[in-house]
């Protein structure tokens, strides 16, 4: 898709969401059930929508805080509840609703001092903490958080005593007893003024801030980011760690200037993203221009999303990094320094994240857990200590503290961006400088993602898709190796098509979000390669529609 003209330029008035509007809506408009984009619905990472759109209303929040109460119930969770939220408009009306329903049902909530946002590996650090702890109850958390998407979108995700992302099979009991209360008009929520609930005893303060930030040299070598002499500079984008990364300076001395701390609902501050829009994604060369343009200034520089579970980096050599050639470099620094990490710890990766991640893993005498889309496919395995490090194509990564034991079982995209530091500390460096070494040893793949519309039936088919609709032997001039329509790290259906061969691959699937479809194609043999396992892929894809009776053919995606 062509960028907008004013991508990569500072957002104007006109781009502005109105957010007097925005927390009117959340109040006032009630979503219809039987209208199918107005019911809860809990995607790859939560229920996100806007109150705009009748998306992500107060109805929606009391119905989802409700289910989770009983779902608590009937789960024997009860522990405390750690509720986080992030600095877009509609974080703070939704937390304090959720905090009304769980305060009726006296369930013991963790909020954060003075009404504070928090990180979302801030709250699975908690949930973890306290479950490894001797501590009384099994604890679990909710995070009111888009993640990076457009400043009117709001967002509400559980993670369960596991720390991370819930698995499909609680969040589908959750989204269909939310919906089942939205078509009961709520009338089975309970739910106390605000007020009260604040004043609740069951209602307490943590310092997610403090208990993170002192716990961080567990699994960074801080020290070594301390001593280096170099100089490092990150941008919170207005989001939920902007003081986190005071705190993390001040707390181990470093050489790291936090560039901005402003928080505004508006995000104003920020450049447009590739479709005009604002977006607080560190992985966009658009919204990240401010950070590009102060590239020569610093040795390396970091963002992170709004919730802090994805991150960005920018050197002085390359600029912005893509998000699949961290985590190379990420892994294998980190797969030479973790002394105590067993030799038996695998390396785990999304069905659509860069194989050379498998060469990098392989080169150590690692082997490959390979999951479909989604980080709730790692919660396991970071838990229980089978993966020392898990990454996806977009921008999300944990990895095992220091000793090689669990440290967030969600996304942390604040310890990514210290291991960019971390890299440069300890090897003078930086991190498009150690992709470029190891693409010299292991081959440079390039990689693109294309999208199209897709009606609900086309994306049905996608989802259909099986190895016998593979009707050739190769594609893009390479035989084929593997059809996939399951993950081979977990058996666990990808929703979709991966084709692979020896200098490539495709996967094609359904937004699990959006109404479009996607193309996701790397290739070890250049750009022309990389077209031809596009049009390939297009081809099956049309091919599929036509099988459909229910489906008419797409246009070709772009």
């Amino acid at each position: 898709m062509s960028a907008h003209n004013r991508a990569g330029q500072p957002a104007s008035e006109s781009s502005l969401v109105d957010v007097s509007a925005l927390l009117e809506a959340y109040q006032s408009r009630t979503p219809d059930p039987s209208t199918p984009g107005e019911r809860v619905s809990f995607g790859t990472s939560g229920h996100r929508g806007s109150s705009l759109d009748t998306t992500f209303n107060e109805a929606h929040i009391l119905a989802i805080a409700q289910a989770i109460a009983e779902y608590r119930a009937q789960a024997d969770i009860d522990g405390p509840l750690f509720l986080g939220m992030d600095t877009h408009a509609l974080s703070a009306p939704a937390h304090a609703t959720c905090l009304e329903v769980l305060a009726a049902h006296e369930v013991e909530v963790r909020v954060a001092a003075d009404d504070g946002v928090t990180p979302t590996p801030a709250v699975s650090h908690a949930i973890l903490t306290h479950n490894r702890g001797d501590l009384p109850g099994r604890a679990d958390g909710l995070v009111l958080s888009p993640s990076h998407n457009p400043p009117a979108d709001g967002g509400i995700k559980y993670n369960p005593p596991t720390g991370g992302p819930a698995s499909p099979d609680v969040t589908a009991w959750i989204e269909d007893r939310a919906n089942a209360l939205l078509e009961d008009d709520l009338r089975g929520v309970e739910r106390m003024p605000y007020d009260r609930a604040v004043a609740a005893n069951t209602t307490q303060t943590h310092d997610f801030l403090g208990r993170y930030v002192e716990d961080l040299d567990a699994v960074i070598d801080m020290a070594a980011i301390r001593d280096s002499g170099l100089t490092f500079a990150v941008d919170p984008l207005g989001g939920a760690g902007v003081d986190y990364w005071t705190a993390i300076a001040d707390h181990y001395d470093l050489p790291l200037e936090v560039l901005r701390t402003e928080v505004d609902p508006t995000f104003r501050f920020m450049t447009l993203d590739w479709d005009g829009q604002i977006r607080m994604d560190p992985s966009s060369e658009h919204a990240m221009q401010s950070l590009i343009d102060l590239k020569d200034d610093y040795d390396v520089a970091f963002a992170c999303d709004t919730d802090h579970d994805r991150h960005g980096i920018v050197t002085a050599s390359g600029g912005l990094m893509a998000p699949n050639h961290f985590l190379c470099v990420a892994l294998d620094a980190l797969l030479e320094t973790r002394d105590d990490w067993g030799d038996d710890l695998a390396v785990g990766k999304t069905v659509v994240t860069t194989s050379l991640l498998d060469r990098v893993a392989e080169r150590h005498g690692r082997a490959i857990y390979e999951v479909p889309v989604g980080f709730k496919w790692f919660v396991d395995v970071l838990l229980e200590e089978r993966c020392c490090f898990v990454g996806e194509e977009s921008a999300g990564a944990s990895f095992l503290r220091r000793d090689g034991h669990v440290w967030t079982t969600d996304k942390d995209g604040i310890i990514a961006a210290l291991l960019a530091a971390e890299i440069t500390a300890k090897t003078g460096v930086d991190p498009s400088e150690r992709y470029a070494a190891l693409t010299e040893d292991l081959g440079a793949p390039v990689f693109e993602r294309k999208d199209a519309p897709a009606t609900p039936d086309q994306k049905a088919a996608l989802k259909a898709l099986s190895p016998d609709q593979v009707t050739h032997d190769e594609i893009a001039g390479d035989p084929i190796t593997a059809i996939l329509t399951k993950a081979p790290g977990n058996d666990a259906p990808i929703g979709g098509l991966k084709v692979e061969t020896e200098h490539g691959w495709f996967v094609a699937r359904p937004s699990g979000t959006e109404a479009i479809y996607k193309i996701y194609a790397e290739s070890f043999r250049g750009e022309a390669h990389l077209e031809q396992l596009h049009a390939d892929a297009q081809a099956l894809v049309n091919r599929a529609f036509e099988a459909s009776p229910k489906v008419e053919t797409s246009p070709s995606g772009g």
